[in-house]
């Protein structure tokens, strides 16, 4: 057997999974997950992987594709289904599920909020594109104008990703800390300077996300409604 050719068992001769972009891009995410976006490089990804970091660059040209290919990875995760009837409740789904995707994933989020910043529109990878067609479909079809679906579409994304960042920076110092001054530190913080803050302390410490993010989206939901029932001569004015 040539030493270039992979058996039929779908191993390489080392016995090595053979490479793939889904093997690259996976071996990727988990790097991310669990050492940060610094720790993304093509050296640090082929000793993850047990391969020589040369051999990456058929499945990826430079870093900058590795974070693309990262993002669309993790946005394949969020399920949308642009043929549902039902546009508030999901909407109201496909928020939670982004959520939950970014708790999975939070090394992930700069990715997802930043990283399309830099690159224009039409040259953004294709799957980081489809939740936005998907969305502008399921509103369109709802009876959203087009330009107004596509308003509803950075007013939801701006909500969810300001209440993602916001979640994610809700950091416990000491999760076993009774006192909530403690176990938010914010007892560090002098007093006559941020006497509010610290007198939030228990609010801030019971913290539920799930029923934050739901209380947000129902008032979203409930102004847009409004704004879809009213005549679309007084949407225009």
């Amino acid at each position: 057997m040539s030493p270039f050719k992979t058996p039929r068992n779908g191993r390489s001769p080392g016995g090595k999974q053979p490479l793939s972009r889904e093997l690259v891009l996976s071996a990727a995410l988990e790097l991310v997950d669990s050492e940060g976006l610094e720790a993304l490089t093509m050296r640090r990804l082929g000793q993850q992987l047990g391969r020589d970091p040369m051999s990456l660059y058929r499945y990826a040209a430079n870093r900058a594709a590795l974070l693309d290919g990262v993002t669309e990875l993790v946005l394949n995760e969020l399920a949308i289904s642009p043929d549902d009837k039902d546009w508030q409740t999901q909407l109201r789904r496909i928020a939670h599920d982004l959520r939950l995707l970014a708790l999975r994933h939070p090394n992930v989020v700069p990715l997802l909020v930043t990283r399309p910043l830099s690159t224009p529109l039409g040259l953004r990878p294709l799957g980081t594109l489809r939740p936005l067609e998907q969305i502008l479909s399921l509103l369109i079809d709802a009876g959203f104008r087009p330009e107004d679906a596509l308003h509803v579409y950075r007013a939801y994304y701006g909500f969810l990703y300001g209440h993602i960042l916001n979640e994610l920076q809700e950091y416990v110092v000491d999760a076993d800390e009774n006192e909530a001054l403690l176990r938010l530190g914010l007892h560090r913080l002098p007093a006559k300077e941020f006497p509010r803050l610290r007198a939030l302390a228990p609010v801030l410490a019971d913290y539920d996300g799930a029923a934050e993010l739901d209380q947000g989206i129902s008032i979203l939901l409930s102004g847009l409604a409004a704004h879809l029932s009213q005549p679309e001569t007084s949407q225009r004015t």
